[in-house]
């Protein structure tokens, strides 16, 4: 497993929660690069990290226009 440095650098939003879990969007840095839009499960108590994705500013504005007609 490869190590790798990540920062919450804006939390947006609490999409749900599960027990531990919840499912966030955030702005998030990894290794040091520049914050991306960053939808992921989180369990901050346990500090686990689970699946997700990271969107550009442009994809997330598409998604935003996307999402806005249905």
């Amino acid at each position: 497993m490869s190590n790798f440095k990540y920062e919450i650098v804006e939390k947006i939003a609490v999409l749900s929660e599960k027990g531990n879990w919840t499912k966030e969007l955030n702005k998030v840095s990894w290794n040091e690069r520049a914050a991306k839009y960053d939808i992921r499960d989180w369990n901050h108590e346990e500090g686990k990290i689970g699946k997700g994705i990271t969107l550009t500013d442009e994809e997330v504005q598409i998604l935003k226009d996307a999402l806005g007609d249905i």
